[in-house]
């Protein structure tokens, strides 16, 4: 029941927040704090429950019996990473809300929990139905926190988010519907169970349709190129606290569907869509970064710089190799980490310069010298600097790829190169050189210090010592290359 409580905790720590914020204003803040920490202390509480299983623990259960669904929760090394990583940068979205939200402060707190919550219930689900349920549930809250406390043009960067988002679950709904139909026919047992809906036979082309519709949800949501417009505009309009899930979390379910659902339950399809795939990677790589550096607006710099580190997760995972799929999960999980915290030192330059303007900045480091510091180590953290972790899983993608296409991985490094560029040239023009306009603020607080210090310490020891984090993903990965494609290696001419 520990799964359960996990997504309980956090759903019923929105709902007392909103109740409690009618009557005392700073109470929903504490308590979806509380809320945070005690689905990260229930996580680090996962230990092995039955010797030899797959899962570190699991619950099955019957749900709705005649229609095959079931209650089916698990979690292996992989999805504990990612539920540490929720309930961390979950409490980096609270506190980064602390003074930034104060309008109708109980209910940006139970949306906030909310989609955490849906968040959650994505990275457990081991039934279909239930995936799809917790996928829907995470956009709706989403879409609110967007809408009512984003900037200027939040209501059509709500609407865009949702509408892409919403189509590409549509389209993953209607794979599921056909893989439901298509296992019942061949087995007579019709289920939405993930165990056992893998290895179902179905022809090449079902496989590669219903294939299609899994990556149209998964790719929007990752995001890839093309698919990936909706994304600036939606961190842009974002609260700080929504940017941070949103970079940190909701990106990475579509990282996770595809290791976890799309490529297991189609192997063949998956090795047809791989050349296709790893080639809107590398694009995505080279064009995220290149549009990272012709930004004016911070926010939505450090928003393409998303597209860009992504596209060596879907790199990673279309290699299909060990190490490219160890580098994807690692690429994750610590972009999640330094992406989280760019957002929330964005969040707090604009809650004290009120712009988000480069072209107005500059000088800042004698401003705010701390703040200044923890953006200098985070660029580099985002640009790959060795002893990070970001380095660790790019560099891993890149080794796992050159076996399979080293013409690709030739030019997807040249992303490195591109990165430095975005990253040093955000931070000069920021915090270095003349000051463009005569102003005195705040440097961050001890509450802002703690986060960064702590972030910054989570990626260098990823960095240093990233063999924990692959052991434990070890399971996941090695079940993922054994179900999954078989690609066919090419080397460049």
């Amino acid at each position: 029941m520990i799964l359960v409580g996990f997504i309980l905790v956090l759903g019923l720590g929105g709902l007392f927040a909103w109740v409690f914020g009618r009557r005392h204003p700073a109470a929903p803040r504490w308590i979806a704090l509380v809320a945070c920490v005690a689905a990260g202390l229930l996580a680090l509480g996962i230990r092995p429950s039955v010797p030899g299983s797959v899962w570190l623990a699991e619950l099955n259960v019957p749900w709705v019996a005649p229609l095959g669904i079931r209650f089916h929760l698990a979690v292996d090394g992989l999805s504990l990473l990612l539920l540490l990583l929720t309930a961390f940068l979950g409490v980096m979205a609270v506190l980064s809300s602390w003074t930034a939200i104060r309008e109708r402060v109980g209910l940006y707190y139970l949306n906030l929990l909310l989609a955490l919550a849906g968040i959650s219930g994505v990275f457990l689900a081991m039934d279909l139905f239930l995936f799809y349920f917790s996928w829907e549930l995470m956009l709706v809250p989403m879409y609110f926190l967007i809408a009512l406390w984003g900037h200027e043009n939040r209501h059509r960067a709500a609407v865009k988010f949702f509408l892409f988002t919403q189509l590409g679950g549509l389209l993953m709904l209607l794979a599921i519907l056909g893989l439901y139909v298509a296992h019942g026919r061949a087995t007579g047992e019709y289920t939405f169970d993930y165990p056992r809906l893998l290895g179902t036979v179905l022809t090449p082309s079902v496989a590669l349709w219903l294939m299609l519709g899994f990556a149209a949800a998964f790719f929007v949501k990752l995001p890839a190129v093309p698919f990936h417009t909706w994304l600036p505009d939606a961190h842009t309009e974002a609260p700080t606290g929504g940017s941070v899930i949103l970079a940190g979390l909701l990106l990475k379910t579509g990282a996770y569907g595809l290791i976890r659902f799309a490529v297991p339950l189609f192997p063949g399809a998956a090795a047809q869509l791989a050349p296709t795939a790893m080639v809107l990677g590398t694009i995505g790589i080279l064009y995220g970064a290149m549009l990272a550096f012709a930004q004016t607006d911070l926010k939505r710099l450090v928003a393409y710089t998303s597209v860009s580190h992504l596209g060596f997760v879907l790199l990673g995972i279309f290699a299909g190799t060990t190490l490219a799929l160890q580098g994807a999960v690692m690429q994750m999980i610590c972009h999640g980490l330094s992406t989280g915290a760019l957002f929330m030192l964005v969040g707090s330059l604009d809650e004290r310069l009120h712009t988000r303007d480069l072209r107005r900045m500059g000088g800042l480091q004698t401003v705010v010298p701390r703040l200044g510091t923890m953006a200098m180590v985070l660029a580099l953290a985002s640009l790959g600097l060795p002893g990070l972790g970001n380095f660790v899983g790019e560099f891993l993608v890149l080794l796992g790829t050159f076996p399979v296409n080293a013409g690709l991985t030739a030019v997807a490094t040249i992303g490195f190169v591109v990165a430095t560029v975005y990253a040093l040239w955000m931070i000069a023009q920021a915090f270095h050189g003349p000051v463009r306009e005569s102003r005195t603020i705040a440097d961050l607080t001890g509450r802002e210090m703690g986060v960064m210090v702590a972030t910054i310490a989570a990626l260098l020891w990823l960095g240093l010592f990233p063999q924990r984090v692959l052991d434990l993903a070890a399971p996941a990965i090695e079940r993922a290359q054994r179900l999954g494609p078989s690609i066919e290696v090419h080397h460049a001419p």
